[in-house]
């Protein structure tokens, strides 16, 4: 099982779970009971857990494409393949108010 803890604006909006019965991601209590927008559109701010087979389209969305991903794969050694991989080692300052660490 791997975690990821989502950052919106530096402050934790949510946990994104991978583990074998798929993809995980959920508001902290905190963060939706101050009522702090939601950090997409196909991902409204509710208290309930969304569940995906696969990693959801806007995490998939936050991943570097091209020669940047290229870069990812080689120096990091990750797997093309491995979405959650690689969004856990390229996406700690990415552009915009979204930005994914490693929970430990």
């Amino acid at each position: 099982m791997r975690k990821a803890k989502v950052l919106y604006q530096d402050e934790w909006a949510g946990t994104l779970t991978e583990d074998e019965e798929g993809y995980h991601f959920q508001y902290e209590y905190e963060y939706f009971a101050k009522k702090g927008e939601s950090i997409s559109l196909t991902l409204p701010l509710q208290q309930e857990a969304y569940h995906s087979n696969v990693l959801f389209p806007f995490f998939d969305g936050l991943i570097p494409e091209g020669w940047i991903l290229d870069l990812v794969e080689k120096n990091w050694k990750v797997n093309e393949k491995d979405r959650m991989g690689i969004l856990l080692v390229a996406c700690k300052d990415c552009i915009g108010a979204v930005s994914i660490e490693p929970l430990i």
